[in-house]
């Protein structure tokens, strides 16, 4: 079995103590153990900011451009163990690790080409000058790097893009990095950290990776740290109360649970080409990675005289998903991570089934293709379907994190359709599906605010979108309220978290020398 250590001040440091003990969700085999016990956090957090930190800070973004460049093709020489390691630790399908992999690398790749983008500079200047006087008082407002160190602490449902979509945004605004995986499917990203510092691409403490418990770690932030968090909604409101935040006003980061909608609006009637295009995305939102994602549909909302054929199709469709052990590859769907999520996700289904009826799927125990009996996190796809938004309170306040969602009948309006997304209280995501403009744009208007991000999907791009379950590095990742409140990536705008904007008055030319502007 392989023991995973973390990597801090420079060097590999195994914990010691009892190690927390790692499986392949399909066997319940036992894959790796980890630990942090005896790992000193607070050197390691002061060595990121004294090494890495100016050493990122003397780079210019071209420069850390290429260090994000190496890192993608490092990785993906390793692609196929990568892809490997994920089946026998994170549960998923062939395809669901090629996500998760991919998604890794593109965002390295598509970070390393903004740096490019971005040049020969060490800052970011925001805006325009500001004049102060009739002559040459002016002020600049400017974003520099933190002198501080970006500590990451991610969720066990993506190891690799979630460690390094935080890891690409740091690195290029320059700032260090200690990232904390999920224990539980933390192999992943120890392999990735460890071929990145086999290959000797960043400077020294420019990364570092802690495999196990975080102990005491956010204890010894200061005002110029920052926190990166995705995980659930009760830890992100625990973490929000430490000292660091609610006395020394770190900047914090937070990506929550979150209620994403999908909608079909007038004019996407089954037997449509977004009828069928809606279908197809509810279907890969509720089964990829088993329904483990945070932008996955939890709540499916019809025209309430389409909702008995929107039933039909969408459990038609999960009939044919084959759940069990991954390395048949049969299999279209894996298990749920970890014993604990299958446990909260049956909880949570039966929780959701005493305000609906199940239209397929269930909290029952499931026998997973290739799978030993009574081993593997084995649950089914699972449509539920509830009278009314106010007869089902419930959708709209547990997320079932897991192959779960919810098809709710509406009148058909834009205003209704939007009062219902809101009743989530602050979603990552929302689709809709409809040709109708003018319902899109009182819908727009109405239910944006409670998102992050919203696809409309009209019948012309139908052929180019993507599936809303997608998180793109160039748009912005993040939502309100239930959400966290926070926002990843969206190309440049991913580095304003990483960076300090202040503002910068006096002589015109003076600081147009010192900062490198064209006299405006």
């Amino acid at each position: 079995m392989i023991r995973l250590s973390s990597y801090v001040q420079g060097q590999w440091q195994e914990g010691t103590g009892d190690h927390a003990v790692l499986v392949n969700p399909s066997t319940e085999e036992p894959v790796a153990e980890a630990s942090t016990e005896g790992v000193d956090m607070a050197a390691a957090l002061a060595h990121a900011r004294t090494v890495g930190g100016p050493a990122l800070r003397e780079m210019t973004f071209a420069q850390r451009g290429e260090l994000l460049q190496q890192m993608a093709n490092a990785l993906h020489d390793y692609r196929e163990e990568l892809l490997t390691i994920a089946e026998h630790n994170n549960g998923g399908t062939r395809g669901d690790a090629k996500f998760d992999v991919d998604g890794a690398t593109g965002t390295l790749a598509s970070y390393a080409r903004l740096g490019s983008k971005l040049g020969d500079r060490t800052f970011l200047v925001d805006g325009n000058v500001t004049r102060l006087s009739r002559a040459r008082f002016v002020a600049h407002h400017v974003r520099l790097p933190r002198p501080g160190v970006a500590v990451h602490i991610n969720a066990f449902n993506f190891p690799a893009w979630g460690t390094f979509e935080k890891v690409a945004v740091s690195i290029l605004a320059g700032m260090p990095v200690v990232t904390k995986p999920a224990t539980a499917t933390a192999w992943l990203a120890w392999r990735m950290t460890q071929i990145i510092v086999d290959a000797n691409i960043l400077p020294a403490g420019a990364l570092s990776l802690v495999c196990g418990s975080a102990g005491d770690m956010l204890s010894h932030l200061g005002p110029h740290d920052t926190l990166a968090f995705t995980g659930s909604a009760d830890t992100g409101g625990y973490l929000r109360g430490q000292d660091a935040f609610t006395k020394g006003s770190a900047p914090m980061n937070v990506e929550a649970d979150s209620l994403n909608a999908a909608v079909i609006g007038p004019k996407a009637e089954p037997g449509s080409d977004l009828w069928y295009l809606a279908i197809r995305n509810i279907v890969k939102d509720m089964t990829q990675k088993t329904g483990q994602k945070c932008t996955a549909v939890r709540r499916i909302l019809v025209p309430k005289e389409w909702a008995d054929d929107l039933c039909e199709a969408i459990a038609d469709d999960l009939s044919r998903v084959v759940i069990g052990n991954t390395a048949d590859k049969s299999v279209t769907m894996g298990p749920v991570a970890t014993a604990n999520q299958l446990r909260d996700v049956r909880a949570g289904i039966d929780q959701l089934a005493e305000q609906t009826s199940v239209v397929c799927g269930g909290s029952g125990p499931v026998a997973g293709v290739s799978a030993a009996e009574g081993k593997g996190f084995f649950v089914a796809p699972t449509l539920l379907r509830a009278e009314s938004a106010e007869s089902a309170p419930a959708v709209h306040q547990h997320e079932v994190f897991g192959p779960c969602a919810t098809v709710i009948p509406y009148d058909g309006s834009a205003e209704e359709a939007a009062s219902i997304v809101a009743l989530g209280g602050g979603s990552l995501v929302s689709a809709t599906y409809t040709d109708d403009r003018k319902w899109l744009a009182t819908f727009l208007m109405n239910a944006a605010p409670w998102n992050g991000r919203v696809l409309a999907c009209t019948a012309k791009v139908a052929d180019e979108t993507l599936p809303p379950g997608m998180v793109l590095p160039n748009c912005l990742h993040g939502g309100p309220g239930r959400a966290g409140g926070g926002e990843e990536l969206g190309g440049v705008r991913g580095l304003e978290f990483y960076t300090h904007r202040v503002a910068i008055q006096g002589d015109s030319g003076i600081l147009g020398k010192i900062l490198d502007i064209p006299a405006q």
